[in-house]
């Protein structure tokens, strides 16, 4: 190789790729313009590269010839060779396909060839996205083994920091901020927007654990937005964009609606796996769910309008639906003791007819005719069951033509999508899952399977401790006495 090299003045145009064994040696070749040593991705070399010298043995030339890429093959002896090169390569391919066994990681059941390629692609997808990832902050201690793997960039572990203003100055030009916006200081957010660091918002995911955020029960699910945040509808979002713009393949819409139809039969939900089926208690009468939220969540503050809360939620579901049996859902934040939002029951029933605290939501959903919302995920999983839905304020699924909007809709969100393509956004294209028994990102049909089977993923120590707290509160709350 070296001599055609001499022969052909081609010295200066050659890199070197050499195992680190061979790299002194490579060095001292005075027409070695650049020398790759060690591990490194051959993609990468072969976009760069006009032309591969390989040994027609060496792995990387199936690889070459598959990108195509022009490759100079040699035997063993060094000399040119061609005349078995393609030849090979089918072999391989042929090889590779049908005679090398393959299994799932999180089956354990034997796939196929194109199968484990798909998967790598998605892993391989997954860790570009996070290579601008320099650091995360605002992650609680017992979120960040679930989150990492979500985060992780390819190289170095997920550089976690506490949320101070000077360790910003270790992120280097050029790199992002992975961010849990609310619970970082305001003077953080200050420093970062000042050093025009930009910043990869992190929230929870739409199939989430199942478990309460406010119990501490980690997330299996995130979204990582580089745009803004999906419940803000003040600004475009990564979401926002792709229900806006984005184009869905046939194949994409297929497996959306296997996964409708997979959460519809299991009764999966953001916190969990739902029951049976309710009688409806108002007999022939329109049946309606309203649900509670957290009243100092973001999603609330951005994007609840001029709602006042959810007794305020309460008294226009009646305006609207007068005749209407009217079902009361408190958020289970708020019912654990942990978060704001608490109406008393009989404030509550001056509006609804009833309250109900502990069925799932799937199974209301299911029993209901229509929900009034907020900016509660309920909304999505109500269309996704075909139901009515009528948004007071303006989530991030109001303005696509599926819902009654009572809120403000940007006029920024001028496409209409039925609810196989908002499936396909929001389900599958959009958030990160984690399968609890590999600790490996995974596509959303694995975590609903192993939610499914009862499947957790927490401390529960520190899960069991906090209950205790939030029903402290509840007492307290109940005599009066608010901490």
């Amino acid at each position: 190789m070296l001599a055609k090299a001499e022969r052909e003045g081609l010295q200066e145009a050659l890199v070197f790729w050499l195992p680190p064994f061979l790299a002194a040696w490579g060095r001292k070749r005075a027409f070695a313009n650049l020398i790759v040593s060690g591990v490194c991705d051959p993609w990468h070399l072969f976009e760069k590269s006009e032309c591969l010298w390989l040994d027609t043995s060496d792995e990387n030339f199936l690889l070459a010839r598959v990108a195509n890429v022009r490759v100079l093959p040699f035997n063993e002896n060094g000399e040119e060779s061609f005349d078995d090169a393609e030849e090979a390569v089918e072999d391989l391919l042929v090889n590779a396909v049908r005679s090398v066994g393959y299994f799932d990681p999180f089956s354990g059941s034997g796939t196929d060839f194109f199968a484990t390629v798909a998967l790598l692609e998605f892993w391989r997808n997954l860790i570009d996205s996070n290579r601008e990832i320099a650091a995360a902050a605002g992650f609680a201690h017992w979120k960040k083994e679930a989150v990492e793997p979500l985060l992780w960039g390819g190289a170095d572990p997920v550089h976690f920091i506490s949320g101070k203003s000077v360790e910003l100055h270790d992120i280097p030009e050029g790199r992002s901020l992975a961010i849990w916006k609310s619970r970082v200081p305001p003077k953080f957010l200050d420093a970062t927007e000042r050093q025009g660091l930009p910043m990869h918002e992190v929230e929870d995911g739409f199939i989430r654990s199942a478990g309460l955020g406010a119990d501490c029960v980690p997330p299996l699910s995130i979204v990582v937005d580089k745009v803004g945040v999906h419940f803000d509808p003040s600004g475009p979002s990564e979401l926002e964009n792709l229900l806006q713009h984005g184009e869905f393949s046939p194949t994409i819409l297929e497996r959306a609606e296997r996964l409708r139809r997979l959460i519809i039969e299991t009764g999966v939900s953001k916190y969990g796996v739902g029951g049976g089926v309710l009688d409806r208690p108002g007999g022939d009468r329109r049946h309606i769910l309203v649900t509670g939220q957290v009243e100092d969540d973001r999603s609330v503050l951005s994007g609840g309008g001029d709602v006042a809360g959810n007794l305020d939620l309460l008294r226009r579901a009646r305006a609207q639906e007068p005749n209407a049996y009217i079902i009361y859902k408190p958020h289970p934040d708020v019912e654990a003791g942990h978060r704001k939002g608490h109406v008393p029951q009989e404030q509550a029933l001056a509006f609804a007819n009833s309250i109900v605290r502990d069925a799932p939501i799937s199974s209301l959903l299911e029993m209901v005719d229509a929900v009034h919302v907020l900016t509660s995920l309920a909304g999505f999983e109500a269309l996704i069951r075909s139901k009515q839905v009528i948004t007071h304020g303006v989530p991030f699924y109001a303005g696509w033509g599926l819902t009654t909007d009572l809120g403000v809709v940007p006029v920024r969100r001028t496409a209409r999508r039925d609810v196989i393509e908002m499936v396909a956004a929001v389900l599958l294209l959009y958030p990160r899952y984690l399968d609890p028994v590999t600790a490996l990102p995974c596509p959303p049909e694995v975590l609903v399977k192993r939610l499914v089977a009862g499947i957790r993923k927490e401390n529960w120590a520190i899960v069991s401790l906090r209950r205790l707290q939030g029903s402290a509160r509840q007492k307290l709350s109940k005599m009066g006495i608010t901490i």
